[in-house]
């Protein structure tokens, strides 16, 4: 049984984006539902997603394990994982890791862009690594089941990351430095390690991470994978297109500013471009699965690598970690 999966999607959700996934035949898509929310924010976020599940019930589930991946391709469905961009739903709180698990996190980034209480961002100027209180989250992300996701995060923070958890970590989103030198995307060295601790990397679609941006082809971008698949493995290689289908500018504000400055920033490879960036034409959403599939074909993926890259690598990582 083959699936499709992408695992990062940010969009603005609605029934007509549902539907676009379903052509897509997408069978699990991992949502980001947090970023800057505290762990009251975040009961009001889980509100709203009751309600998706209520009225999309035909399209979409609450996904809580891999089961749920092949529940969801022979349904016709899409499986449906939370996952938060940032650890501000804990606090500082370690008891709240479990809470947040029972009601659906399944993936957590230990920061976004900026040091936190368990780590440092790769927007940070220095580095310090994975705090006392972000050992003691990874231990217990391990126990009760949530991924530790590195995806924002600088270099020896994600290294450490990889040292300290008991099970293999994921980047869900973000692309390699040889590729596109932005700061969200990891070193050669850092894949490596990645790949070797059986850990995944989900290739990021958004135009900031990609080489010439919104005109990236899709040539590049296959070659890019193959040379990503010599340094980490084809194995540990999927899709985390993090697609922001209309998400209003203000969003993307939000994502960068959060609650912790006054001034606005834009981001890498976008100064003084306020607002979301166009996708390329050739993955404006997630039916552009298919010209992946093309695309890597002609590069000269074998249809078993494929098959892996789309989406059964990441249903592979999902049942080891369970």
């Amino acid at each position: 049984m083959n699936f499709k999966i992408d695992n990062l999607q940010y969009c603005n959700w609605s029934r007509e984006i549902f539907e676009i996934n379903r052509e897509a035949k997408l069978d699990a898509v991992h949502v980001t539902i947090v970023y800057h929310e505290d762990f009251d924010e975040l009961q009001n976020v889980i509100k709203s997603w009751d309600i998706h599940f209520k009225e999309n019930q035909d399209l979409i589930f609450l996904g809580k394990d891999f089961n749920d991946i092949e529940k969801a391709k022979l349904e016709n469905k899409t499986a449906i994982f939370f996952g938060f961009q940032n650890c501000s739903p804990i606090e500082d709180d370690i008891g709240l890791i479990e809470k947040v698990h029972n009601q659906g996190c399944r993936f957590m980034q230990l920061t976004y862009n900026n040091q936190s209480l368990l780590a440092t961002g790769c927007y940070e100027t220095n580095d310090s690594g994975v705090t006392n209180f972000g050992k003691e989250a990874i231990k217990e992300m391990n126990r009760v089941g949530i991924v530790i996701d590195m995806s924002h995060s600088a270099e020896r923070s994600t290294l450490d990351a990889i040292h300290i958890s008991k099970k293999p970590i994921a980047i869900t989103h973000a692309n390699p430095t040889f590729w596109h030198a932005a700061k969200r995307n990891k070193s050669n060295d850092l894949l490596k390690t990645l790949g070797d601790s059986g850990g995944m990397l989900g290739l990021s679609l958004y135009a900031h991470h990609l080489k010439g941006g919104t005109n990236c082809t899709l040539e590049s971008f296959c070659e890019m994978t193959a040379r990503t698949a010599d340094i980490i493995g084809t194995k540990n290689i999927g899709i985390g297109s993090d697609l922001c289908i209309n998400q209003p500018d203000s969003i993307v504000e939000w994502m960068r500013n959060g609650t912790w400055t006054k001034a606005k920033n834009y981001g890498e490879g976008s100064k003084d471009k306020p607002g979301f960036p166009k996708q390329p034409d050739w993955f404006v959403d997630a039916r552009g699965f298919k010209n992946l599939e093309n695309g890597l074909k002609k590069t000269g993926f074998n249809e078993e690598e494929i098959n892996g890259i789309l989406g059964n690598n990441w249903y592979n990582f999902y049942k080891e970690i369970n």
